[in-house]
């Protein structure tokens, strides 16, 4: 049986800028896009047909609402397969939370069975694929550090920041994305929002002697709004050292960025006290990454 796994980042966002509405209901952004050592891990297994995924979540679909089943399904339409696979999906990163969970393991499907069943599709090929599933899979597939635009699929890649120590904090409710993207008011979003001088910061260091400024996410007001806690859970983490705090995506996961590990790690302990979902990581320079390969078969017309 031919079988292959993978493990797969979240991300946060170190900026977020709402631009406009578009036609189409989706909302132009620029947005500066940062993998993170927080994994998922999928194990794609060959089969004669069908779709099936298995997982240790009880939170998430195991049928065709899955993003996971939907990028297996389209890879196998788009490349003629007369195929199947099984899905077995490992979670690690929150629900709901403004981390691109769902939409990293859909990345991890398009490359996983792309390197299964030798189909010798180009990165740029399954970004294309994934947008059609989802604004933030092409970043997902490529991972690493990048401006998105757009709704989120036009990405230019950066050189990577490295060795950035995060804490994430996930508290103990969901919101919805289009929710939050509703209640936008296109009065009040930032307008000096400037992705590149962050990651200027992030890049050099400079933040860890003082504070990084710049962070920005027009989606923060909303999603505070409805839960005052994002807030709190910010200042918290100011408390607790970090040299900036901000929600990620549409949240409620709230990063705190540290000078070091040892900074985060302190406290890591005292949000513990508080909150079960709490997570140390550092900044990723990729995305999906193959573990294991066995095997490698299948028939394509």
């Amino acid at each position: 049986m031919a079988r292959i796994k993978l493990r797969t980042p979240g991300k946060i966002n170190w900026t977020l800028e709402v631009l406009g509405k578009r036609e189409d209901g989706y909302h132009d952004v620029r947005m500066l896009m940062q993998s993170v050592s927080l994994f998922d891990y999928i194990d794609l297994s060959s089969k004669k047909e069908g779709i099936s995924i298995v997982s240790n979540s009880k939170d998430i679909p195991l049928d065709q609402a899955n993003i996971a089943y939907k990028a297996a399904d389209l890879l196998l339409s788009h490349c003629n397969i007369r195929a199947g696979v099984k899905i077995d999906i490992e979670k690690h990163i929150p629900l709901a939370a403004g981390m691109a969970g769902g939409s990293t393991d859909a990345a991890a499907v398009l490359v996983g069975l792309n390197k299964l069943w030798s189909l010798g599709l180009s990165l740029n090929e399954l970004e294309v694929l994934g947008k059609e599933i989802g604004a933030d899979v092409p970043f997902c597939i490529r991972g690493g550090t990048a401006l998105a635009e757009g709704i989120g699929d036009r990405l230019s890649q950066l050189p990577p920041i490295k060795d950035v120590w995060l804490l994430l904090v996930k508290p103990p409710f969901s919101l919805s994305t289009a929710r939050v993207y509703g209640g936008i008011d296109m009065d009040k979003v930032d307008k000096n929002i400037n992705a590149m001088a962050v990651y200027d910061q992030l890049t050099s260091g400079s933040f860890k002697g003082s504070r990084l400024v710049g962070l920005a996410n027009d989606l923060e007001g909303v999603s505070i709004g409805l839960y005052p806690e994002i807030q709190e859970i910010k200042r918290d983490l100011i408390g607790y050292g970090a040299c900036a705090s901000m929600m990620t995506g549409s949240g409620p996961t709230v990063y705190g960025v540290f000078a070091n590990k040892e900074k985060a790690t302190e406290a890591m302990a005292k949000m513990k006290g508080r909150y079960s979902q709490v997570y140390l990581a550092r900044t990723w320079d990729r995305g999906p990454e193959i573990i294991s390969l066995e095997g490698g078969v299948f028939d394509q017309d």
